[in-house]
């Protein structure tokens, strides 16, 4: 059997266990045995470097190439896994452009040394002929390319064409993507890119072609002449090119594997709109592919797509690499080419694989993973600060006082304490620190830390307090402004400076306003409850309401309207208006079919009628 490359945006990395047969086990492992793969290229993982978990790193046979976006989170992100057992690559780097750096280096990907590079990186002129910088197109984790022994494998998510303003984002990072693979090509070296290009190639790969047409007022030249497809179609062999070619992309250098297998297949679409659900109708584009370098387009026996595999708003495709190739006139294995010089000779392993073949940007080298032995790992955490124990008694963290309530009695009468000493007794709401001794390194901490909770410890050899312990917590809701003052915080408060009794007075005086709204609102609510004989007598004189009756009334209010049926007899769907105008945010009822093959609405099919009524207009067949 061959070694199969299977690409898939998968719109969220954990999203395909959401579905059949995903869901019965939840692993990648068994993911990737059920795709049959070999090296898989997943686009928008949407994670960021702290969302990354042990199950999806740590994939027990694989090793794996993530490229993140440094900034926005929930956005974008490729990964590269290979099996071990099949191949491993000899380099790896992330970005297309080369600027960016490996893991723990400051020298970026282009400036290595010659033996370490991948090679092709886009030339100064050609970078120059992008209106973004390279540093930006290479930071959304767009890209991860692997180097094998045969060939470079390249994985892009290519930017969509969403509205004007990432216009020049996109044309910007598939220039970079065309200069590379054209200097790689020019090296000498074979290539495959594979990905979501985010491009159709022409009318054949996507049913919106005509309607697209239409509403921008396009001929079917002008169509396939858009910057994005001209570029694409001027790369590959067969490829629609209207008038000359541009400078530099004189000749194709690439060939769509998936397409020469199924040449004039109608309806083989990789991407249905959600929103619409168009799955059902393959209502769809092709804008996922495997594509490789002419001088390798014979080495592949088989490609397709898999519609029927759920999971994403995409699906994979694959390529099967054949066991046995041509080179140079002579016929190699391709598991030899796949793997480093020595690690296999005649398709037959004889060198084991060991995490001394793990390239410095493979996810299993993350620090939050490097040499990670057994589960209990993931639940074990290092101190944040090294604890000793202060001279008061208490222990305290570097840089980090941690503090709680105490209340401590008074060892002499209020008159004789220390100043240092002298307890601040307040209502429930004020914090009151520990007494320290004027020779305690403590009191050299600022008030604010003095002020910070710490964690309630007694003296060593200190007498144990005498002085009840207050019960924390409350009874009731008038509880919550009840002052606590005991005869004992009475008489402490008398050392209190003024400011302190000013404090202490303003706080008295609103816990005693909000005790006193609280009876008040207690006594009303009692008095509403005990109804007096002459209002017994008013509401008895009043019409009968029927308790049932008024329980309907009630549940009306909050049960949703029954749906309007469609021209199927069948309940509407309810949806929300969010084009730009008058109507923006208001909701319609419309058929719940799936959309059909025409993409428009249909009368007396299976598929979505043109029933529409807004809700406002809709009383629930009332």
């Amino acid at each position: 059997m061959g070694v199969r490359i299977t690409t898939w945006n998968v719109n969220g990395i954990r999203n395909p266990f959401g579905y059949e047969p995903w869901r019965n086990k939840k692993t990648f492992e068994a993911m990737f045995d059920l795709l049959e793969a070999d090296i898989v290229c997943f686009q928008e993982t949407k994670i960021q470097r702290k969302d990354l978990r042990d199950d999806m790193v740590l994939v027990p046979g694989w090793d794996c190439y993530f490229s993140l976006p440094k900034h926005k989170k929930g956005y974008s992100g490729v990964v590269t896994y290979t099996r071990n057992s099949v191949c491993a690559p000899i380099k790896a780097e992330e970005g297309i452009t080369g600027v960016l750096t490996p893991p723990n280096s400051s020298t970026s990907f282009r400036d290595l040394p010659p033996e370490e590079q991948i090679g092709g990186y886009p030339t100064g002129e050609q970078l120059r002929q992008s209106e973004v910088d390279a540093t930006t197109l290479d930071s959304e984790g767009r890209c991860v390319i692997l180097e094998f022994t045969a060939f470079v494998l390249i994985g892009t998510y290519c930017p969509a064409n969403r509205d004007d303003t990432r216009d020049a984002f996109r044309i910007g990072f598939l220039d970079m993507v065309d200069a590379r693979i054209r200097n790689l090509v020019a090296t000498g070296k074979r290539v495959i890119w594979t990905g979501d290009l985010n491009i159709s190639r022409e009318e054949l790969d996507t049913a919106a072609a005509e309607e697209s047409m239409r509403k921008n007022g396009m001929t079917g030249e002008e169509y396939v002449s858009t910057p994005a497809r001209r570029m694409f179609n001027q790369m590959l062999l067969g490829g629609k090119v209207i008038g000359a070619r541009d400078e530099g992309r004189e000749r194709s250098v690439m060939w769509d594997v998936t397409r020469s297998f199924h040449e004039g297949r109608k309806g083989m679409f990789t991407c249905w709109e959600t929103k619409v659900n168009a799955r059902p109708g393959n209502y769809g584009s092709r804008i996922d592919y495997v594509t490789c370098s002419l001088d390798m387009k014979d080495w592949f026996s088989d490609s397709n797509i898999q519609e029927g595999l759920l999971g994403s708003d995409h699906c994979p495709v694959y390529a099967v690499l054949k066991d046995k190739v041509i080179m140079e006139g002579k016929e190699v294995f391709m598991r030899d080419l796949l793997n480093p010089p020595g690690m296999f000779q005649d398709g037959v392993r004889v060198q084991q694989w060991t995490t001394k073949n793990l390239l410095p940007l493979s996810g299993k080298l993350i620090t939050e993973f490097d040499r990670r032995r057994n589960i209990r790992d993931m639940f074990s955490r290092m101190p944040s600060f090294p604890t000793a124990e202060s001279s008061n008694g208490t222990f305290v963290g570097t840089g980090i006082v941690d503090q709680t309530p105490t209340i401590m009695p008074s060892p002499e009468p209020a008159g004789k304490q220390d100043e240092d000493s002298q307890s601040s007794v307040v209502a429930s709401s004020i914090t009151i620190p520990a007494p320290v001794p004027k020779n305690s390194a403590s009191t050299k901490r600022s008030q604010k830390e003095i002020r910070q909770p710490v964690t309630k410890r007694a003296k060593p050899g200190s007498q144990p307090s005498t002085t009840p312990e207050i019960k924390k917590g409350q009874k009731s809701l008038k509880g919550f402004f009840q002052p606590k003052a005991t005869s004992k915080q009475s008489s402490q408060s008398d050392g209190l400076d003024g400011a302190d009794e000013e404090k202490i007075t303003v706080i008295a005086a609103e816990t005693q306003e909000l005790l006193e709204v609280d009876i008040a609102v207690t006594v009303a609510a009692d008095d509403l409850s005990t109804p007096s004989p002459a209002r017994s007598q008013q509401s008895n004189s009043n019409s009968f309401v029927d308790p049932i009756v008024s329980k309907e009334s009630w549940g009306k209010l909050f049960i949703k309207p029954a749906a309007p049926k469609c021209e199927h007899e069948e309940p509407c769907k309810t949806m929300l208006t969010k084009k730009t105008g008058v109507n923006c945010g208001r909701s319609f009822w419309m058929c719940a079919r799936p959309l059909g093959p025409s993409g428009n609405k249909e009368k007396g099919t299976q598929w979505r009628c043109s029933t529409f009524i807004w809700a406002s207009d809709w009383n629930g067949g009332g």
